[in-house]
């Protein structure tokens, strides 16, 4: 099988999908590596380390999409790249499946195998392939590191000449994956950290790394089957937005996790809200590409408000992309290796739709769209415009 990595053209992005050692692997299993030339240049790995993992340097995307039979990827694709791939070919990688129809129609039409990797379900055997997770991981850590620039004071304790500095004080808003590992970080940099959450089960997590958990009465259930966040009424959003307003206050950094599968993110800082910060207090909202948990956020810019940094950066991963590459090239080739068990071994196999993961993540095959989810959105969309 030929398999292509092509260069990452979504501007900030500096990840590639399979790292040189990642490539070396796939290349001992029997397959061809088709890299783009500079696939891996921003995130620091050569063309020649390529080429000494047994990879093949391909001058451009044109050259490289049609040769290949299967394309990793890390952002969705574009028109013009899909255009570019081999009818009956496949695709491994991040799709957005849910707001890009146009696309999904457009790889059904091409006969292409799709896979989306924000559809991998949260359960033990996919864990080595969650690259939500993994991500999310990164952007939990650097979060804390972009409050304490924004930051006026120190965030630990300090004992000066000048007189004792108290620790600034950090409030973490999910304590799902980059929630916890920005409670960890912040701890380490020695700030005094709470974190809020729906889901009283996580109360252990939070405090074994030495934060005070703050909890609500559970008025409803807050998470899928498949381990994601789940949409939540109006009631429900109303009970935390309080319990968050009476913590607001008292603390100098907010950092914001919550995020829901394939939905807008739900607002849990209020302007109103915002205004009761102390001065010089920091928001740093990790679902700005979402819309943002806090309602004055504004996506990709940092903003001032009410004398608060309200930070909406995107794509923080991209800020780290050595380990991130690394990270994701892992999952990736451990999730390719799982849905062609047979054909890593032998080149010679098909997929198993009764496996979970693999019925999960698949979202066109055989010019049809397989996955529940994103079929149900194209009727929904066809009744409309009939």
């Amino acid at each position: 099988m030929k398999i292509g990595i092509p260069k990452e053209i979504s501007e900030g992005e500096r990840r590639v999908a399979i790292v040189p050692n990642m490539a070396a692997k796939l290349k001992k299993a029997g397959h061809d590596i088709l890299v783009e030339s500079d696939a891996g240049e921003a995130a620091f790995f050569s063309d020649s380390e390529y080429e000494q993992a047994g990879a093949t340097i391909v001058a451009d995307a044109q050259s490289l999409y049609p040769e290949a039979d299967l394309i990793m990827k890390i952002w969705p694709p574009e028109k013009h790249e899909v255009e570019m791939m081999k009818p009956g070919s496949t695709y491994i990688g991040f799709m957005a499946p849910t707001s890009r129809l146009d696309i999904i129609r457009q790889m059904n039409r091409m006969n292409i195998t799709s896979f989306a990797m924000e559809f991998i379900p949260r359960i033990a055997r996919s864990q080595s392939m969650d690259a939500l997770s993994s991500m999310a991981s990164i952007a939990g850590y650097r979060a804390v590191l972009m409050a304490t620039q924004h930051l006026g004071k120190f965030f630990p304790l300090m004992m000066t000449a000048a007189g004792t500095i108290p620790p600034a004080k950090v409030l973490i808003l999910g304590a799902g994956v980059a929630g916890l590992q920005a409670i960890a970080t912040a701890r380490r940099l020695g700030a005094s950290v709470e974190a809020f959450d729906t889901r009283p089960a996580v109360r252990e997590q939070v405090e074994s790394l030495g934060a005070q958990f703050t909890e609500m009465e559970l008025v409803e259930n807050a998470e899928t089957s498949g381990g994601y966040a789940k949409e939540m009424s109006d009631k429900f959003l109303k009970k935390e937005r309080e319990i968050i307003g009476s913590r607001i206050a008292q603390n100098n950094v907010v950092i914001t996790t919550a995020q829901v599968f394939g939905e807008k993110a739900p607002i849990l800082i209020t302007g109103e809200m915002v205004k009761q910060m102390k001065k010089g207090s920091v928001i740093i909202d990790l679902a700005a590409e979402q819309g943002g948990n806090c309602e004055l956020t504004e996506a990709g810019k940092n903003v001032v408000k009410h004398d608060i940094t309200i930070c909406g950066k995107m794509n923080l991963p991209a800020t780290l992309p050595i380990d991130a590459s690394r990270m994701y090239s892992r999952n990736i080739t451990t999730f390719y290796r799982h849905l062609y068990k047979t054909l890593y071994k032998t080149r010679d196999g098909g997929l198993d739709f009764e496996d979970e993961i693999t019925k999960n993540t698949c979202i066109t095959h055989k010019g049809e769209v397989v996955n529940k989810i994103v079929k149900k959105l194209l009727r929904k969309e066809e009744q409309t415009r009939d």
